[in-house]
């Protein structure tokens, strides 16, 4: 059974990515399998990165308008300023950036446990979510 998991953009990405087949299978079955299960969460934040990077990979816009509505069927965190200022205490805390700061206290604001990340240290924890990279 899924534990109530964050994705982070790398994550929406691959699924775009046909040059890293094996990562594109893993992320499929990792959307598919939180979707299922009902454990799968996201942020705005995370809709609008993998929007934008869509285009690096070609994907059409309207394709990956679709991808956005698709992805937005997890559950999706909308932040607040209270966020942003949290965000910012991870950035001064951590030295993460303020992006990764801003999926950080995402995660932990919906009550995720783990948190899907390619980026971010694996095996680190913030405050009781973990970051898991699949890929490893």
């Amino acid at each position: 059974m899924s534990v109530r998991s964050f994705f982070d953009t790398n994550i929406l990405v691959y699924t775009d990515d046909a040059a890293s087949k094996k990562k594109q299978r893993l992320a499929l079955e990792l959307f598919e399998e939180h979707l299922r299960a009902g454990t799968g969460v996201l942020s705005l934040q995370v809709l609008q990165e993998y929007f934008a990077a869509s285009r690096k990979l070609g994907v059409d816009p309207g394709i990956a308008r679709q991808k956005v509505e698709l992805f937005a069927a997890l559950d999706v965190v909308l932040p607040g300023v209270d966020d942003l200022l949290a965000a910012i205490d991870l950035h001064r805390l951590h030295r993460l950036s303020i992006w990764d700061a801003l999926v950080v206290r995402a995660a932990q604001r919906s009550g995720c446990q783990v948190l899907l990340s390619e980026d971010l240290q694996h095996g680190r924890s913030f405050d009781g979510v973990r970051v898991h990279n699949p890929f490893e």
